[in-house]
């Protein structure tokens, strides 16, 4: 007849092993990124405000237009648009890094509608930037570009692009920025 002991030890250890299996089971699986889109952003010629403080210097980029074209969502339809004007609205911090924070509306040829939001920071060695600022290709490796997407749209056959979290990695030329858009899966 097992002793008292011996039934709280096994009772214990059934708690355990329970508890570490629905740990093992609750546990989400590792997010993935699936390509969703490009963006080429057909940029204008910046105006520069002035120091605004310790944040640095703003400055205001328009987007002219440009267009939207990707495979979309897995099982979706593949989305293409254009680009309607917008505006990148910028501070240059003091250490090089431009934080960017850019909203534009994008026409998909079905006629719907999608606003977004684009925030991130571009960064790269001083003598890359200088070239890239006096308008010459760079070499897109030494270039740290980086943002996260924010999308709204009344369209319901897009609502998933409302609840979704969207991360991009651009590469920045002369007159034009590339932002090839990723989901969170």
């Amino acid at each position: 007849m097992p002793t008292k002991s011996t039934r709280l030890l096994a009772l214990f250890a059934g708690v355990l092993f329970l508890a570490a299996s629905l740990a093992a089971q609750s546990k989400p699986p590792s997010p993935q990124l699936d390509a969703v889109f490009d963006l080429h952003l057909q940029l204008g010629k910046p105006t520069d405000i002035g120091s605004v403080g310790p944040a640095g210097m703003r400055r205001i980029v328009p987007v002219a237009g440009g267009t939207l074209e990707g495979p979309g969502i897995p099982g979706g339809g593949a989305l293409k648009g254009k680009i309607q004007p917008g505006a990148d609205y910028q501070i240059i911090r003091t250490d090089g890094v431009t934080e960017l924070d850019a909203h534009y509306v994008v026409r998909l040829e079905t006629g719907d509608l999608i606003y977004i939001n684009n925030r991130g920071m571009r960064h790269g060695p001083a003598d890359v930037l200088a070239r890239l600022n006096a308008g010459e290709r760079i070499d897109q490796s030494k270039i740290y570009f980086r943002s996260i997407i924010s999308i709204e749209t009344a369209a319901k056959s897009l609502d998933w692009m409302n609840k979704s979290i969207f991360v991009c990695i651009g590469e920045r030329q002369p007159n034009e920025a590339v932002i090839h858009v990723y989901r969170l899966n």
